[in-house]
């Protein structure tokens, strides 16, 4: 395969996440745990939905409407990965989650970064995260090998170098971690038509993909799903992501590679859709700003 062929295959270098979409049962629960928590400034509010994010960029936008919880087991979201820029941040909000009594999930080191975990208000999973320099990342047969070892709250809060105040204007959506019924399926639809390539070492059940050589910017796992039933329309959770582009020849190629797979692509706004086999829907978007 030639370079152009590998470049034609696959989302270029820049590609990133960029905002999500949760359905909420109770708006003003869910905006205030996002608000209060994780530090996200309101960027528009109307009665049945808002926009979270930094004065930099939105995050998040919650939509009511909702009527119940997913069921146990089913596809979906795994948990949104909220990226801060440095590792005294998240010592700080570490600090900050701890004053406010919010209950933590798990923390982990995962030689690419360290992250905690928790949940939203309607248990949304949520994993607050900072990398380490790439260069530091270990790698094995030309794969990013991440592991799950503990991480060192101590060494994290003795970081820090003041107090948390808001999530920083570089903080971003780092990656998206979904719940699948098929890992396999899963993987050929965002490796092979989407484009993101597999940058990470796999583990059992669950598949690591990233543009640009980035350890991840999408996980997929059945770890926990039971069924391949989906919740109806009523159902709360994730019900899209946006991958944003570096140009609008690399969303051509995209839709092309798409179009080439059987994939039905469609235009919302100024984004093209499509929709992957357990039901969420992924937003490509033109992105001309870089986060610096």
């Amino acid at each position: 395969m030639t370079q152009r062929q590998v470049n034609e295959s696959q989302l270029p270098a820049g590609t990133r996440i960029g905002a999500a979409r949760l359905a909420v049962i109770d708006l003003d629960r869910v905006e205030r745990f996002y608000r209060e928590a994780l530090g996200l400034e309101r960027l528009d509010r109307t009665d049945d939905a808002v926009t979270l994010g930094t004065l930099r960029a939105p995050l998040l936008r919650l939509e009511a409407g909702a009527t119940q919880l997913p069921s146990r087991g089913e596809p979906g979201l795994y948990h949104l990965a909220f990226l801060l820029p440095e590792r005294a941040d998240l010592g700080a909000w570490l600090l900050h989650v701890s004053e406010l009594a919010v209950p933590l999930q798990g923390a982990a080191d995962h030689a690419v970064s360290e992250a905690i975990y928790l949940a939203d208000p309607e248990g949304n999973g949520v994993e607050v995260v900072r990398d380490r320099p790439r260069e530091a990342w270990p790698l094995r047969d030309g794969r990013t090998a991440m592991t799950t070892d503990p991480l060192d709250l101590d060494a994290l809060t003795a970081a820090v170098t003041g107090p948390w105040t808001a999530a920083p204007e570089a903080t971003t959506l780092g990656h998206v971690h979904l719940q699948v019924a098929d890992v396999g399926r899963s993987t050929r639809f965002y490796a092979d038509a989407l484009g993101l390539p597999r940058t990470a070492i796999d583990v059992p059940m669950a598949s690591f993909l990233g543009a640009g050589g980035y350890h991840h910017h999408l996980g997929l796992n059945s770890w926990q799903v039971r069924t391949a039933a989906r919740g109806d329309a009523g159902t709360s959770g994730l019900r899209s992501f946006e991958l944003l582009l570096p140009g609008a020849e690399a969303l051509a190629q995209t839709v092309e590679r798409l179009t080439a797979h059987g994939i039905m692509v469609r235009s919302v706004g100024p984004a093209v859709e499509v929709v992957d086999p357990d039901g969420t829907a992924v937003h490509l978007v033109v992105s001309q700003a870089t986060p610096s």
